[in-house]
């Protein structure tokens, strides 16, 4: 597998990616750079890709559940993991969002890249895509995420999630507040072709 594997480094730290896995870009580095994880902490990462966020996170965490719907996905983290010395601090399971999840209000902090750029409905998805693809505009994961996340949320815990602006930052302030959550930009960064992209911490109302 590692001869059809990327290298991306970050932090100081040395990623492989599998051929079919997302390769980290400037969503995920954003993302990293704006990972804050307090010591303890128990941690969902959704979407684990190449485990490049969860990695990061299991600096300072307890436990990191790592999740994500392509098999490929999986096993790359899994190594990553194994190289950045931290495996024995996550789990990994494959599926699709919560749906493999039987614990309820145990997460301190759960993290999200989501699959955000609009895409025309496809019948089948190959595994890369589901990096990305949102469906028609972009939010059909998003949503589906936002409504399910206040179930496995500790009361003190909080949300990261990555989008584009493409896919709707007013809405996402909307649906997370119509969950009991609200919802703040906490960093953004400027794309080619007039995209941004947008960091959301959030948080159950008080």
């Amino acid at each position: 597998m590692l001869s059809q594997c990327k290298t991306v480094f970050f932090a100081g730290k040395r990623f492989y990616v599998y051929e079919n896995v997302y390769e980290p870009a400037e969503d995920s580095f954003l993302f990293a750079e704006n990972l804050s994880v307090r010591s303890g902490d128990v941690v969902l990462d959704m979407g684990t890709g190449c485990g490049i966020l969860g990695i990061m996170a299991a600096e300072k965490a307890s436990v990191v559940i790592a999740v994500d719907v392509n098999p490929h996905a999986i096993r790359c983290a899994k190594e990553n993991a194994e190289q950045n010395k931290v495996a024995d601090r996550m789990s990994f399971i494959q599926g699709s969002l919560f749906t493999p999840l039987r614990m309820k209000k145990i997460f301190d902090l759960i993290i999200f890249n989501a699959p955000y750029l609009p895409t025309e409905g496809a019948e089948k998805l190959s595994w890369i895509e589901y990096a990305w693809s949102g469906g028609l505009n972009g939010r059909q994961v998003i949503d589906r995420f936002i409504f399910e996340v206040p179930k496995y949320l500790k009361d003190s815990g909080h949300v990261l999630l990555m989008q584009s602006n493409l896919s709707g930052i007013d809405e996402t302030v909307w649906k997370f507040e119509s969950v009991g959550m609200e919802a703040v930009v906490v960093a953004e960064r400027n794309l080619p072709f007039f995209e941004k992209v947008v960091l959301f911490e959030a948080a159950l109302s008080a």
